[in-house]
């Protein structure tokens, strides 16, 4: 089962192609810092920009890069059926250890549409699946009940809940099971979360903060719950920082004033604005995160 701290990885672009560099230092940064576990292309990696090519290319980087030191869940979710099952299929040669499939977004499908959906994806290959549930994003939720049917899927070992909603998870582990992976999609909820039955948390705030973020999941599966409480309380403004505009923006910002890359985003995604900018500062110099 996968837990602990799992950073949605930012990707690093120059000059409007990825910068494979940049990526593989952040990768092999976040892995000596503490991160228990990578997650390349998902909406943070900016998946819904990237051509295929180059969604498939910074899979294989991540992978290469990680060597093996830590799992690497690849983002393979799409609103076509198709490209998942391709992505899918790409991420389990490449060598992933799962695959995060979103639901699909724009299309608005129906229960039924959500389950035949992921279980196309499911059938394709041998590959675990960590179902990506995120309302706020997709338009589209999935119900306990379309949850509890795809958990009777094999290979559909867990999911990734963005819905904010902390009853949830102890709906999902008394319909789904013990054994059922759930992690946080959400940095603000991530402790409330894991009081519910959750065992990790998909984070954004990791890309800038991987060492508390590893910290605070290690010490709840310790039982240090003083120290859980107090990492919690230094990262929430952060959290916050983080998203006071759509992210990646603000995470990105964040990040290439650590040095890890440019701020450079595909349009319909831009810079933040100078408010935001000074905002995220703030909470990066507070955090001591700035040299």
């Amino acid at each position: 089962m996968f837990k602990g701290s799992i950073v949605a990885l930012i990707t690093p672009l120059a000059n409007g192609k990825v910068d494979g560099d940049k990526f593989r230092s952040f990768v092999d940064w976040q892995i000596k810092e503490g991160t228990h576990g990578l997650v390349p292309c998902g909406t943070t990696g900016e998946s819904p920009t990237l051509a295929h090519e180059e969604h498939m290319h910074v899979t294989e980087l991540c992978i290469e890069s990680a060597a093996g030191r830590v799992p690497v869940i690849a983002g393979c979710g799409s609103n076509s059926t198709d490209e998942a099952i391709r992505l899918t299929q790409h991420a389990a040669k490449a060598g992933a250890q799962a695959a995060l499939v979103v639901s699909p977004y724009y299309n608005k499908p129906t229960q039924e549409g959500l389950f035949r959906h992921f279980k196309a994806v499911h059938d394709c290959s041998d590959l675990p699946i960590i179902v990506y549930d995120i309302p706020g994003r997709s338009v589209v939720a999935i119900t306990p009940a379309t949850m509890a049917r795809l958990a009777e899927l094999p290979r559909i070992i867990g999911v990734k809940d963005a819905t904010q909603d902390l009853a949830r998870p102890l709906r999902t582990g008394l319909d789904c099971g013990d054994d059922f992976c759930q992690l946080s999609g959400e940095d603000g909820t991530a402790v409330p979360h894991l009081s519910q039955g959750g065992v990790g948390c998909i984070s954004v705030t990791a890309n800038v903060a991987p060492a508390l973020c590893a910290q605070m999941h290690e010490a709840w599966q310790a039982g240090d719950l003083a120290t859980v409480n107090e990492i919690n309380i230094r990262l929430f403004p952060l959290h916050e920082a983080l998203f006071c505009e759509t992210s990646p923006g603000p995470v990105k910002y964040a990040a290439s004033l650590m040095g890890h890359c440019s701020d450079e985003m595909r349009l319909p995604m831009c810079e933040i604005s100078d408010q935001s900018k000074a905002r995220v500062r703030e909470a990066l110099a507070a955090m001591g995160l700035l040299a």
